[in-house]
Order: structure tokens, then C-alpha cells, then sequence
């Protein structure tokens, strides 16, 4: 649909709550200050586990080579480890 320019937006509607001055509705109600500060944002919308600082001697070319790829590297590195570790538990 978005490569032919169209969607699933029911635009009527959104010019609609536009008129009567952009009011939400009950299907999207207004997020309090205290709700916006619980938020959470993940990635794929799945929570993760919590992170845990660790210490670990890893060869110097292989760290190299990750910092190399730019940033998120530490990030890269746990998804392979984690990929890793899935791929045993099957």
C-alpha cells in the first residue's frame, strides 16, 4: 500500500478531531506526566532484560574491529551473543 502512496489512515477522521481542535478521543486518551515518565521504549516493542556491567577480556582485534563498524558496537556485540546463545537453546 505505501509504495502506491496509500494507507490505512482513516483521514476523515483525523481531519475531523482536527476541527474540534485536536481533543483526543477515548481511543487515544492524554498521557499524564506521570505515565510519560514510567514509559519505556523498546526496540520490536518486546521488553528486555535488565543489562548487567560486566568485565571481560576480549582480543584486541576482535574489539578493534567491532569500534571500527561505528557506533552501537556494544550493542552488535550483545546481539551476537545473543543470537549465539538462542541458536543453543533450540
Amino acid at each position: 500500500m505505501r509504495a502506491a502512496g496509500e494507507d490505512r489512515t482513516d483521514w476523515a477522521r483525523v481531519k475531523k478531531i482536527a476541527r474540534a481542535g485536536g481533543k483526543p478521543d477515548r481511543d487515544s486518551p492524554e498521557v499524564t506526566p506521570e505515565q510519560f515518565a514510567r514509559a519505556v521504549v523498546t526496540r520490536g516493542g518486546l521488553p528486555r532484560p535488565g543489562k548487567a556491567l560486566l568485565s571481560l577480556r576480549v582480543d584486541r582485534d576482535v574489539v578493534d574491529w567491532f569500534r571500527s563498524q561505528g557506533r552501537g558496537y556494544q550493542t552488535r556485540i550483545n546481539a551476537l551473543l545473543r543470537a549465539y546463545r538462542d541458536e543453543h537453546l533450540k
